[in-house]
């Protein structure tokens, strides 16, 4: 009787757990259908949009003119865009299937290099605002922050960085994984964690928050900045070229400023209190785990916002595509004025043709 009755206590405890899991993994069907035809999107426009700037940055005229640190942040904020719209496919794949194996896959690299190259971004959209605010502290860029060999040292530690605490997350994730008793198709990256793994899943999160803040008030000092030289030099000469060019570096501040709130600001809200929440807040769960996926959806927004980064920052970007846009102009150009003279050439023929045969009946 005793036995039967801890087999009953035992059976009840497995049943309250399982109904809890279910209960704290709430991805239904509608929302995956919904998350994927978004990320889908995202992904088709982010990565036509990327590759073109590849392309013009990598393998136009440009490729020669690395003289330039804003140049070299872009390339590399560009590059990291890149790869977050090609870590869509996984997270797309891991939405579209059931599989723990494709689950485990995601879990373990897709989310990792997902978060690296978002971080990336954010970093790079905060050395390009500095940039631009250095050169107009010190327009004769004297500052060694300035030189292309900063801007080189600053990019190579910023992706040595990033790799570093990818790999460290991945290793120990591989080394620690926690292998449930039962697989759910529904369960979530938070299913895998030992109790190692969850500690580095929130000091990573801790840092990665602190350093959005960071660039976040950087970027909003930045504008403040130049906001107010610009108050004071329209106070001295309103119609000078010093107040033009410090108007046109405010409103591309205005610009970069704008797409980084609307793109991270809302995740990293959630972010936090997503991390440590209690596993008792069950009830909660399927609001933060709701919130924090769109959330996630809006900040992949930034690799289809970004390419207005690359025109409004890079006078050498929008000459190359007025230069392309001018190219295409000519060959249309001249591809109907070749036309026009087959269509010309044709005629005189005809004519030529039909005096012929005009004169030839004559004589018969």
């Amino acid at each position: 009787m005793n036995d039967l009755g801890g087999v009953t206590a035992t059976f009840n405890q497995s049943s309250i757990r399982t109904n809890v899991t279910e209960s704290c993994n709430p991805v239904d069907a509608s929302a995956r259908l919904f998350l994927m035809i978004i990320y889908s999107l995202v992904f088709l426009v982010g990565l036509l949009l990327n590759g073109f700037t590849l392309k013009v940055y990598f393998c136009g005229s440009q490729q020669q003119q690395t003289s330039s640190c804003v140049i070299i942040y872009l390339k590399n904020l560009v590059a990291a865009d890149f790869l977050l719209s090609l870590c869509l496919l996984i997270k797309i794949t891991n939405y579209a299937s059931d599989s723990f194996q494709v689950r485990l896959v995601y879990c373990n690299f897709g989310a990792s290099t997902f978060y690296l190259n978002m971080y990336a971004s954010i970093l790079f959209m905060g050395y390009i605002a500095a940039n631009r605010y250095l050169k107009i502290i010190h327009p004769l860029g004297t500052h060694f922050l300035q030189t292309v060999r900063a801007a080189h040292i600053i990019s190579t530690g910023t992706w040595g960085f990033l790799l570093a605490t990818t790999s460290a997350y991945i290793l120990v994730s591989l080394l620690t994984r926690k292998v449930p008793d039962s697989l759910p198709n529904k369960m979530r990256c938070d299913d895998l964690h030992s109790s190692q793994l969850h500690l580095l899943y929130k000091i990573i999160h801790t840092c990665s928050v602190i350093i959005f803040l960071a660039v976040l008030v950087s970027l909003v000092f930045f504008y403040r900045s130049i906001s107010r030289r610009l108050s004071e030099a329209q106070e001295r000469q309103p119609a000078s070229s010093g107040s033009k060019k410090l108007a046109k570096s405010r409103r591309n501040m205005l610009v970069l400023v704008s797409v980084f709130c609307v793109c991270f600001v809302p995740y990293h809200l959630v972010r936090l209190p997503y991390a440590f929440r209690s596993r008792w807040w069950c009830s909660w769960d399927r609001v933060f785990y709701y919130v924090k996926e769109l959330t996630i959806m809006v900040s992949v927004l930034n690799v289809c916002l970004d390419p207005l980064i690359y025109f409004i920052f890079s006078k050498a970007f929008r000459s190359q595509l007025r230069l392309r846009r001018v190219f295409s102009s000519a060959q249309a150009t001249a591809n109907a004025t070749g036309a026009e003279r087959r269509s010309s050439d044709g005629r005189i023929s005809g004519i030529r043709i039909h005096s012929m045969t005009t004169r030839h009946i004559g004589v018969l």
